[in-house]
């Protein structure tokens, strides 16, 4: 067993999929005695500016197009934590779910509507700002709200349309067919869909999804639309001689045992999203963290020795 302090992990907002995952990770865990503390957030960005700071959390959940948003900026401090974060697992594709009235047919429609975004720290609004650049529309009104009290003012009619950004089936989208037993709340999905997302500029920086019925029953028409990834990152811990960080680095090389040992039973019984997983996913543009990759080489060499020597051979294999 891997001594130390629990593992911090940040996910998400309380009724997604991030946090679903990260408390199934967390059981897994705690069989083979790794303890990890799953931590609620307001998103991706707000994971990365956890880790940066470091509160409490060593790894978090976060969305793929996140890496390429820090690693574009303008600021040479965003492209130095990008430089700095690792690839611990690819998980699963997150659909864009463009929730909106009824008179809201095409993307173009957003154009001079109130759009709910997401809060400033999260995947949604980043994804959210970064569709609407590429396709140059521009809302009248850009709401910055939690995706519950979003659903909540499109349902209201106080806003035209939200962006929510996450694993189908999202609890919060199927929580609302329970609306349907009440005629007055019924009433209210109506005048409510799920706008398509097929435009092939999106299509230049996304992968195509599609949201149907069988996702959430009060939805009729079968709709498509893209996503991002879901990935478990955190920095590179493999190459600092700090106590810490070799305590950190043993850590993820156990978690990364742990859940490879797990997936089956996960993809049985955990979340619907885990039988999307491929922890040996290519992920073009991210680095893949070495710590967390000790366990592959582990199994490879059996008799090759110590952590410290399996990322040795990690850490000097050829390009």
């Amino acid at each position: 067993m891997v001594t130390g302090s629990p593992m911090g992990m940040v996910t998400g907002s309380p009724t997604g999929t991030y946090i679903r995952f990260g408390r199934e990770i967390a059981e897994v865990g705690k069989r083979a005695g790794l303890e990890i503390v799953v931590k609620e957030s307001e998103g991706s960005l707000d994971n990365i500016r956890r880790l940066v700071r470091k509160e409490n959390a060593a790894m978090g959940i976060v969305q793929s197009d996140v890496l390429g948003f820090l690693a574009r900026s303008d600021e040479a401090v965003m492209r130095r934590i990008a430089a700095q974060l690792r690839l611990i697992f690819p998980f699963y594709n997150e659909e864009v779910h463009l929730f909106a009235r009824r008179d809201i047919q095409r993307f173009e429609d957003l154009a001079g509507k109130r759009v709910v975004v997401g809060t400033p720290k999260s995947g949604n609004w980043l994804t959210a700002t970064n569709l609407l650049r590429l396709l140059n529309v521009k809302p009248a009104e850009r709401l910055e709200l939690p995706p519950p009290e979003g659903v909540s003012e499109v349902l209201s009619g106080k806003a035209d349309a939200m962006f929510y950004v996450a694993g189908k089936p999202v609890q919060l989208f199927a929580n609302m067919n329970d609306l349907q037993q009440n005629p007055q709340h019924a009433a209210l999905l109506k005048n409510v869909h799920f706008v398509p997302l097929e435009d092939p500029r999106i299509l230049k920086e996304y992968g195509p999804a599609a949201i149907a019925p069988s996702d959430y029953a009060w939805f009729t028409t079968p709709i498509k639309t893209v996503a991002v990834q879901a990935v478990l990152i955190s920095f590179d811990f493999s190459d600092r001689g700090s106590t810490y960080h070799r305590a950190r680095c043993e850590q993820l090389a156990q978690l990364g045992q742990v859940v490879r040992d797990h997936l089956p039973a996960l993809k049985q019984n955990g979340h619907p999203k885990w039988k999307e997983v491929d922890l040996e996913k290519e992920m073009t543009i991210w680095k893949r963290d070495a710590c967390s990759q000790a366990a592959q080489v582990r199994r490879a060499s059996p008799r090759q020795g110590d952590l410290e020597k399996e990322l040795k051979d990690i850490l000097t294999r050829p390009k």
